[in-house]
């Protein structure tokens, strides 16, 4: 259920590293506490997001919950589909339902996130 080329955060979001650039997401164990997504609320492309900062939230018919970024960088992309379609982080959080798109400006940042097999037994703990 959890990519093994992922990396993971204590707050449920993901980073999936592919040279300079990264992708970030919430985890599927995140989709499932919020419930059912209506709303995602994304920085502007160009945007520099700071390890550990809030750079958006997700809203369900349950809460608002801020989104933190995993490393730093710029944002080179956000998910446009989510505004339309924000239910698809419910449907695909580790796929298809992305959030945003960097430049990584700390690549070493990516060794301080937990493996999978690190954050599934967080989630068990």
């Amino acid at each position: 259920m959890y990519p093994e080329n992922f990396r993971y955060t204590k707050e449920h979001e993901w980073v999936k590293v592919e040279g300079a650039m990264a992708t970030i997401g919430i985890t599927h164990h995140a989709q499932s506490e919020l419930g059912d997504i209506v709303y995602v609320d994304l920085p502007k492309v160009g945007t520099t997001v700071e390890q550990g900062k809030t750079f958006g939230s997700v809203e369900s018919v349950k809460a608002v919950s801020d989104i933190y970024a995993p490393v730093s960088g710029e944002v080179t992309a956000i998910n446009e589909a989510l505004n339309t379609t924000p239910e698809k982080l419910n449907a695909d959080p580790h796929g298809d339902a992305w959030l945003i798109k960097i430049k990584l400006s700390n690549a070493s940042q990516v060794d301080s996130l937990m493996s999978t097999a690190d954050y599934q037994a967080y989630l068990g703990s």
